[in-house]
């Protein structure tokens, strides 16, 4: 079994202070997850202050979320951890559907080269939040507390007061700001008078994590009315450390406290893999919720990943979309405490992240309905999809067995739209996309040479000449001429690039506004509406 990770708690002088007289902090995350924990390292590096308060001291019961994608290690890798991902993470890009015991189609979900990152790792929750509280010893900006439960929380006009509980009693916090990052049963949700809107799906999931030796290879698997659960629908996934994740649909009516006793899992999970050659390592049962609040801005008290919303499990957009919510949020809510953007900008994360929300519950609905038919018509839909499937292109693609994670295109008012021809490219509001260049005689990507300077706008322009000026709030990544090289072509390929050619990204990597003919007037324009400033 897995040793869970423990932190000791340590009273912090804040909690001797009288309660008249509590200590002030910019920032308050609340909630050591993977989302809680980037977010503090995020701002961190952007040199912003931050505490960070977790009502537990231990990391590693179970492993909840296993599927983390390209786009969330490219933000691990800005964050200084995504190799350690990597390495102890199971690489994987390929997917296959059955039905029956027969394979309708797989899927490739990075089929074209060149980018440092792979689709998506498989690696327990509990690695990844090891990893990333290891990473926070390295920045003296964060303040991480074990044992630290909010109980409470007041709203002013300018500041929240958190009222602390701790294993020496409670205590008072001052903070400008309050993230919260504590899940799904959030505390402070409940706090802001706020609750969840949306679908809570009857239908139930086990999951089995199992212990085994397997020659399956590193692909995902998934299967409708498979042999071994008949009627059902199955998931099989490999972790690291030899563990297999398994999902196993079961009845509506089906008895949780039954269901996830091991006597009662095994005899499934062997008829599964036609043997008993495994260990149990963790076993819980879920039902499907796709829903969000409302807003996920509350004056000074701002939501994140699964506190603001919940999706269901296939597809893995719960935890990715909770990590794209952090990096969202950073670099904005660092330039308003500095005063370089208006709190409006915080604004712009309410209807990014919304958007993406109402994105994931789509489809994660989409894939609940055909995995989980509710009614006899969409049943019979179902059973003729698959059946058209083995043969036809257009009822593959109508074939839903969780679609993945992947990033939003925002529509936002932080975009400057296009004033040229575009045939490609990505459009403002897209993420940026990686490729393979040069510097000199070494090999680099594009994601890391943006990555070696997160705090300011960067102007990525494709050499033509003279280049052009920018704001001293704007680098400059320059492919061509004296500047990195683009030997396989495969950055203009994907920016759909012509000599001079520029686009303005975002501190987050997301695009604000690109430019066939680009000047400084139309720069700093971009620039200026990219900050929240029109």
């Amino acid at each position: 079994m897995v040793a869970i990770k423990q932190f000791g708690y340590r009273r912090h002088p804040d909690q001797d202070r009288d309660t008249a007289r509590a200590a002030h902090h910019d920032v308050v995350v609340v909630g050591a997850g993977p989302v809680g924990l980037s977010l503090a390292i995020d701002l961190a590096s952007r040199g912003q202050r931050v505490v960070l308060l977790d009502d537990a001291d231990r990391i590693g019961e179970g492993s909840r979320a296993i599927c983390f994608s390209k786009r969330s290690l490219e933000y691990w890798d800005r964050l200084g951890v995504g190799q350690r991902m990597v390495d102890k993470g199971v690489v994987w890009k390929v997917g296959k559907i059955f039905s029956r015991d027969a394979l309708l189609y797989q899927f490739d979900l990075l089929p074209e080269p060149g980018h440092k990152r792979p689709a998506f790792i498989n690696l327990q929750q509990y690695y990844a939040e090891a990893f990333l509280a290891d990473r926070t010893a390295d920045f003296p900006l964060i303040d991480l507390r074990w044992s630290n439960k909010v109980t409470a929380l007041d709203r002013h006009n300018d500041h929240c007061a958190l009222t602390i509980e701790t294993p020496d009693g409670p205590y008072r916090l001052s903070a400008s700001y309050v993230v919260a990052c504590d899940g799904a049963r959030s505390a402070l949700r409940g706090m802001v008078g706020a609750d969840f809107e949306g679908q809570a799906f009857e239908d139930q999931f086990l999951i089995a994590d199992v212990k085994m030796t397997a020659e399956f290879p590193t692909e995902r698997w998934f299967w409708f009315d498979p042999p071994f659960h008949s009627g059902r629908s199955a998931l099989l996934h490999k972790q690291p450390d030899d563990i297999w994740r398994i999902d196993l649909q079961l009845s509506r009516d089906a008895d949780p406290a039954v269901e996830r006793q091991p006597e009662n899992v095994r005899p499934r999970i062997e008829r599964m893999l036609g043997h008993g050659n495994f260990e149990f390592e963790w076993i819980s049962l879920y039902r499907f919720h796709c829903r969000r609040m409302r807003r996920f801005v509350h004056d000074r008290v701002i939501f994140a990943g699964d506190s603001a919303h919940q999706v269901s499990p296939f597809g893995a957009r719960g935890a990715n979309s909770g990590l794209e919510d952090a990096e969202n949020l950073a670099w904005k809510l660092v330039r308003v405490l500095r005063g370089d953007a208006p709190e409006q900008l915080l604004e712009s994360y309410n209807i990014e992240r919304s958007a993406a929300a109402d994105e994931n519950i789509r489809e994660s609905t989409r894939s609940t309905d055909f995995m989980a038919p509710v009614s006899a018509q969409e049943a019979r839909m179902r059973q003729a999809v698959l059946a058209l499937a083995k043969d036809t292109e257009f009822a593959k693609r109508m074939v839903n067995g969780g679609r993945l994670s992947v990033p939003s295109v925002y529509a936002t008012p932080l975009s400057t739209p296009d004033a040229d021809a575009w045939v490609g490219g990505l459009p403002p509001g897209a993420s940026l996309a990686d490729a393979p260049l040069r510097d000199g005689g070494k090999h680099v990507y594009l994601s890391e040479a943006f990555a070696a300077d997160r705090h300011r706008f960067a102007l990525l322009q494709f050499a033509n000449g003279a280049p052009v000026q920018t704001d001293a709030d704007v680098r400059r990544i320059q492919i061509g001429g004296d500047g990195l090289g683009d030997a396989e072509g495969l950055a203009a390929k994907r920016y759909d690039a012509s000599p001079g050619a520029a686009y303005l990204l975002r501190p987050d990597g997301y695009v604000a506004a690109r430019f066939r003919h680009p000047s400084r007037e139309s720069i700093a324009a971009a620039l200026k509406r990219a900050n929240g400033l029109q």
